[in-house]
């Protein structure tokens, strides 16, 4: 039994919600505060429409005569529903005091439709907008017993029975299947049920419905606020990314230049024709170099486009990003030829494990592998003595452990040795590493230990469409 009564209240506690940490605030307090005083003025000047109503077909009994007191106790039932959604349980349990006290000296006013609607309204409320619900249960729980208590007083010492159940003096005879007296009853505690009980599920029902609003309204917030977060987080990765190409073209091609112009300067005091080719190779890096770099600053200059916008997407006229011509990783090879033709050489292999395996890897993942070769190269020119440097450039579709459908791989090694007052900024490595990070990918980046320097990076390949 004790089972069973402890299974009972905590179905009554969680339907009413008991448990939930949620209060339900008014969402514009001074808004809701006229509503109600506005509803309460409704109220008073209809209950006051009522009494007089009542006094013109002489049902105020001993108040028949009075203009005072039954105004008065409308006034009294009516003006605290301006307060009822302030104080919801202190405003119910104050109304069905004053049900219980008219009714018990003015029935007619306590029954009137206007205040019996009034009473309704404020037990609504209270259920609707307590925000102590344990309280509420109590409060719920007294306004039940004091309302079927009035209404067992009227059957055994009042004489609501005896009124009703005669005509001129004559008791009703039987007429039907239940006695008059048991009849009036039981019509009684109907009425009463389905009154007493539709304020309180329908106000809990809307305090359940006010909750389910609120927390969808909160969960749009934090939707939004997680979109918003994603966009700003997307426009500083393309960002990042345009820093990093930036940084690689810059390097590559100054580098380049550099070692152009120090050939240039040697050959211009013995042969001017040779000294005219290297100024002409210098003029083809700077522009190669300047039309790259104008390309990603466009990308920049739209700001006011919607990055997150697809139909905008690699339309420069609409001011979406295009990324086109942008190097893959089958150009690796020809990286490794320009880097010959400017004195460094560089032996390039290609290993597949199928023929056509290069081409297929993805754009973007070949351009962080492309960029990764050009920085190394970059890197070998300006801060190592090394004279050649090898790529190797790998492409295996059969998965292993940590690369489920295979891996793309670049590797740049150099025999020689750190060119003294050469330190970088670290941008370059920096800008590789986040490479990697963007891809899920792993990397052997230092000195070797037979000499020379280590820039391998390995990449993960999606599953292959099928």
């Amino acid at each position: 039994m004790d089972g069973r009564w402890t299974a009972l209240v905590a179905r009554v506690q969680g339907y009413f919600g008991v448990d939930t940490e949620w209060e339900r605030r008014a969402a514009d307090p001074a808004r809701t505060r006229r509503t109600d005083t506005w509803l309460a003025l409704a109220f008073l000047v209809t209950g006051s429409v009522g009494v007089e109503l009542l006094r013109s077909i002489d049902a105020l009994g001993s108040f028949q005569d009075s203009w005072v007191w039954p105004h008065v106790a409308v006034l009294a039932g009516t003006v605290p529903l301006v307060w009822r959604r302030r104080w919801p349980l202190a405003v119910a349990a104050g109304l069905s005091l004053h049900f219980f006290a008219v009714g018990l000296v003015m029935p007619g006013v306590a029954s009137s439709v206007p205040m019996q609607v009034v009473y309704f309204v404020a037990i609504f409320t209270g259920v609707a907008w307590a925000t102590d619900r344990r309280s509420m249960i109590g409060v719920v729980i007294g306004i039940v017993l004091l309302m079927f208590g009035w209404l067992t007083w009227q059957f055994a010492v009042g004489s609501g029975v005896e009124q009703a159940l005669s005509h001129n003096g004559e008791p009703l005879p039987r007429q039907g299947l239940f006695s008059p007296s048991a009849a009036y009853v039981v019509y009684s505690l109907l009425i009463n049920v389905f009154y007493f009980g539709g304020a309180i599920v329908g106000g809990q029902a809307a305090w359940w419905s006010a909750l389910r609003r609120d927390r969808l309204t909160a969960q749009a917030l934090t939707i939004d606020a997680q979109a918003t977060s994603l966009r700003r987080q997307a426009v500083v990765e393309e960002r990042l990314r345009i820093a990093r190409e930036l940084h690689d073209v810059v390097a590559h091609h100054v580098s380049v230049i550099g070692i152009q112009a120090a050939a240039a300067r040697r050959v211009m005091r013995r042969d001017v024709e040779a000294a005219e080719g290297a100024l002409r190779s210098v003029e083809t890096s700077s522009r190669d170099a300047v039309a790259q770099m104008r390309g990603l600053l466009g990308t920049l200059r739209a700001e006011d486009a919607d990055d997150t916008d697809p139909s905008t997407a690699g339309d420069p006229g609409r001011g979406g990003r295009s990324r086109a011509p942008e190097p893959v990783l089958a150009d690796v090879p020809a990286l490794a030829e320009e880097a010959c033709a400017h004195g460094l050489h560089v032996e390039c292999r290609v290993v597949e494990d199928a023929p056509g395996a290069l081409v297929a890897v993805p754009a973007p993942l070949g351009l962080s592998l492309y960029r990764t070769v050009q920085e190394a190269l970059a890197n070998v020119r300006r801060h190592s003595t090394a004279s050649a440097a090898t790529v190797v450039v790998r492409v295996d579709r059969r998965g292993e452990p940590g690369f489920a459908h295979g891996y793309a791989e670049v590797e740049v090694l150099d025999g020689g040795r750190p060119r003294s007052g050469t330190s970088g900024t670290g941008l370059g490595l920096l800008g590789v590493r986040e490479r990697l990070a963007t891809h899920g990918g792993v990397s052997e980046i230092g000195p070797r230990v037979t000499g020379g320097y280590r820039v391998r990076v390995r990449m993960p390949l999606p599953e292959e469409a099928s």
